[in-house]
């Protein structure tokens, strides 16, 4: 049978399975945009070709229709559109007066930029790719208003781009309702745009992803290829981009940083946790290292390179300097107050630690017994002994100590017994895993 004939029964059969009801409604997806358009005097001018946004001034509405015409391309600002009845568009103006698309500076096309291309679902947290376009048509203001509603990342949209043109409008129509429906509200789409001049000029932002946690975003930017990776990460907040990069495998850590500027990166690094950031600049080129830390703030530096002269697989590599230590006489509200002061990461603050004159450790105080004491309370009152660990302590028993005292963080001490970082467990978390992923 020849691929005409097979195409004719699949037509058949498909009227078949469905009936006029099933129809979609009309002018909603980008094919059917790409109607005939008429000038002011009622006469076919050209065809759409293109749809385009200004996401600077709204990313959801369109803001003009790129029509083909005998002299061209032109461009018909949205608001010059009067309606859409069937897939024709009526203008109020005349076709002299339509504007000759010299430059598209400013404007996101929807099938250039957006049609099979990767998107950020994230919501659903996940990379997806964009087979079609649902609109929304209001004509209620005097003019046509195109607003996109959904893009479409399941089976009908590319089976409707793929068929459209060979099988009858209506049998596509009615095999469409056979098919699952899988849409994105196009609210949950976060775009990626890899030239920066480009993203700066159309404003796109990603205040959505810097919402996320750091695990989600950091799966996220795992799925990118190298490219499109480094556009979103680079645009980020330095500490969100921080907290991403903590979750992320050493591999791709370094190719992220040595992607950026030295500056750029310096800013990220010093907003990471101190250990953290020793063990990615370990990672890194001798080179690339050392420029890193020439940029980094003066007190960031000095405590990284503290951590930089311990091995990794003891406790001293693994240890982090962001605590909060006070001495026995503060009370509770200073404790409080210091608190509130504190920039490190939350993950290591589930205690304060109690320390005396030479900064050897005498306990601890969890923030719960912290929250529910009395102001004026001192913390030689509050503290309770805690298990520690020597500096050169190794991963094993930094390990069996977690677990046989279910810490959330545990106390780093020199051979005076001299507190000089913790380990908090997230550390033990990311060390556990990248055992089991090196077997």
């Amino acid at each position: 049978m020849s691929l005409q004939k097979q195409f004719r029964c699949f037509a058949l059969l498909a009227l078949c399975l469905g009936c006029a009801q099933l129809l979609f409604a009309q002018g909603t997806d980008l094919g059917t945009i790409r109607g005939l358009v008429t000038d002011s005097s009622g006469a076919v001018k050209g065809r759409v070709r293109e749809v385009a946004l200004s996401p600077q001034d709204d990313r959801a509405r369109a803001s003009a229709l790129i029509v083909r015409t005998r002299d061209g391309d032109r461009l018909i600002a949205a608001d010059r559109v009067k309606e859409m009845s069937g897939s024709r568009f009526l203008t109020a103006t005349s076709s002299e007066e339509w504007t000759k698309l010299s430059s598209s500076e400013g404007l996101f096309f929807l099938e250039r930029d957006l049609l099979d291309q990767q998107i950020i679902d994230v919501n659903g947290k996940k990379v997806v790719r964009v087979n079609d376009v649902d609109f929304t048509i209001d004509h209620s203001n005097g003019h046509l208003s195109l607003k996109i509603s959904h893009v479409d990342i399941g089976p009908r949209g590319a089976v409707r781009r793929l068929l459209k043109g060979v099988v009858p409008r209506g049998a596509i129509h009615a095999l469409m309702h056979r098919l699952p429906v899988k849409v994105i509200p196009w609210d949950f789409v976060d775009l990626i745009e890899t030239d920066p001049a480009r993203r700066v000029k159309l404003k796109i932002e990603h205040e959505k992803l810097a919402k996320m946690h750091p695990a989600d975003l950091a799966d996220i930017l795992e799925e990118l290829a190298p490219a499109q990776r480094e556009a979103i990460f680079e645009s980020l907040d330095e500490d969100v981009a921080a907290d991403a990069l903590e979750e992320i495998n050493p591999k791709m850590q370094a190719s992220l940083v040595e992607s950026l500027d030295s500056d750029h990166a310096a800013d990220i690094v010093g907003e990471m946790d101190p250990d953290a950031a020793a063990d990615l600049l370990e990672n890194l080129s001798e080179e690339t290292s050392e420029e890193i830390l020439e940029e980094m703030e003066p007190e960031e530096r000095e405590e990284v390179e503290e951590l930089l002269e311990f091995a990794e697989d003891t406790a001293a590599g693994r240890m982090t300097t962001d605590f909060i230590a006070l001495a026995p006489t503060a009370t509770s509200h200073q404790a409080i107050e210091r608190l509130r002061s504190y920039e490190g990461g939350v993950e290591s603050i589930s205690s304060i630690f109690v320390v005396d004159e030479n900064e050897k450790l005498m306990g601890a105080v969890p923030l719960a017994k912290l929250a529910l004491s009395r102001p004026e309370q001192r913390l030689s009152q509050l503290s309770t002994e805690v298990a520690s660990c020597k500096l050169e302590a190794r991963e094993s028993q930094v390990t069996e100590l977690f677990d046989k005292y279910n810490l959330t963080t545990l106390p780093v001490v020199d051979e005076n017994g001299r507190l000089q970082g913790i380990i908090t467990a997230d550390d033990v978390i990311s060390l556990l895993r990248s055992k089991r992923e090196s077997k």
